[in-house]
């Protein structure tokens, strides 16, 4: 078993863009259903995670901001509360499950920091589930 064997690729995983506003992000968690969501670069490269609670931190702390002006919050400009760490494609299981036991998902990324998709907490406890016996 190795870390490919749990991927969620990325074409299959909603994520937003450095470019993208606070606006765009509220939308994209809204639809995919998601607590948190991963943000790449212009180049593909995992830039880091946002999550419900940092939009609800900023909305809290940013006087005058609704619903109508989010569209002007970068990304970028929100303060992250946690840091999801990222696991490389190549890495032992072992670094991968001890991420995911903090984390509901893990974004793994090529030896570039190129963003491949993500493992599912969901994935890998259903796994172990299935295979583990008495």
């Amino acid at each position: 078993m190795d870390i490919k064997s749990f991927l969620f690729p990325k074409n299959e995983v909603s994520y937003l863009m450095t470019s993208s506003n606070m606006k765009e992000a509220i939308d994209k968690l809204e639809a995919s259903h998601y607590t948190a969501i991963p943000i790449l670069d212009d180049n593909g490269l995992y830039f880091g995670t946002l999550s419900e609670g940092d939009l609800l931190w900023k909305l809290k702390a940013t006087p005058g901001l609704t619903f109508d002006t989010m569209h002007e919050i970068p990304v970028v400009s929100i303060k992250k509360r946690m840091k999801v760490e990222c696991v490389a494609i190549n890495a032992d299981l072992d670094d991968m499950l001890a991420l995911a036991a903090d984390q509901n998902f893990v974004p793994v990324v090529d030896t570039d920091r190129v963003f491949l998709g993500i493992i599912r907490r969901k994935d890998i406890i259903e796994y172990y589930t299935r295979n583990i016996s008495d």
